[in-house]
């Protein structure tokens, strides 16, 4: 298995429900994400994907979410804007955009840092 892996951040500000109807004041994040590509060969240029490829995916994924409030993104009106949600909702949203670049690239992990010690991820199973 060969991969690929680019990083990116973000500034925004979100309140999250921490459970029996509370809320924690909002507050916002400089967060850390690192995208992780697979796949199982290269391709005829001795790469699974260019790094600019996932990196501009990223980016554009990544201009939906800075300097916002998360709780007003729709995708958090319906989730809880927790690090965990954010790496799902970064895998989903990069995943469509590398998809037409190759069949055989597998988005295999999103992970986010809300602080520098925290983070959370996504991986497909």
């Amino acid at each position: 298995m060969y991969g690929v892996s680019v990083e990116g951040s973000f500034s925004a500000a979100h309140s999250v429900d921490i459970g029996c109807g509370k809320f924690e004041d909002m507050h916002g994040h400089n967060w850390k994400v690192l995208v992780t590509v697979e796949a199982l060969g290269l391709n005829s240029n001795g790469m699974i994907i260019d790094f600019n490829v996932v990196k501009a995916a990223l980016d554009e994924t990544l201009c939906i979410l800075d300097h916002k409030n998360l709780n007003e993104i729709d995708f958090f009106v319906e989730n809880n804007p927790t690090s965990e949600n954010i790496s799902k909702f970064l895998h989903d949203s990069i995943d469509k955009k590398l998809r037409p670049e190759s069949k055989n690239l597998v988005l295999s992990e999103v992970r986010v840092w809300e602080t520098e010690l925290n983070s959370a991820y996504y991986r497909r199973k």
